[in-house]
């Protein structure tokens, strides 16, 4: 299975980016993983949220394949223990060709890229900024990675 992590914009701070960078390369040991990174609109002052959602939700789409299995990062998301996380990417790498997991911009997704997703997943209750995530997600799924491979990185 093929793994991919779409984000809405460069990682602006040096120390989320250099954590993230570390959990990559640790992921990568253990599965095809690539991350892409969408550009950031320009002038976004100039335009709505919600059409802003909507420019961003086109460039989503542009980056999907119609066979990809698209997981959205989403407050409103199912919410896994690790375990489980695990244990769901377990299973979806026997059945899955492409796992595609998407992190939006600031204001979310637009009901395009909704209607496009297979899962929605949060990764806690509390709201962390969209550049913040792109770590916690980033830790988890290695997580989930040494939690299915059985090694001691993660303790019950």
């Amino acid at each position: 299975m093929r793994t991919a992590l779409l984000l809405v914009g460069k990682t602006v701070n040096k120390h989320f980016a250099a954590c993230i960078d570390d959990y990559i390369k640790r992921i990568s040991h253990y599965m095809s993983f690539e991350l892409v990174i969408i550009p950031e609109l320009k002038n976004t002052k100039s335009i709505s949220e919600i059409r802003q959602k909507e420019l961003e939700g086109e460039l989503i789409l542009k980056r999907i394949q119609p066979t990809d299995t698209v997981i959205l990062l989403d407050e409103h998301g199912r919410a896994f223990r690790s375990l489980d996380f695990a244990a769901w990417l377990e299973q979806k790498q026997q059945t899955t060709r492409k796992l595609v997991f998407v992190i939006g911009g600031p204001y979310g997704f637009s009901n395009n890229v909704y209607q496009r997703s297979d899962l929605n997943i949060s990764l806690s209750p509390l709201t962390f900024s969209h550049q913040m995530v792109r770590l916690i997600f980033t830790e988890q799924l290695y997580r989930a990675c040494t939690i299915i491979k059985g090694e001691p990185y993660h303790h019950e």
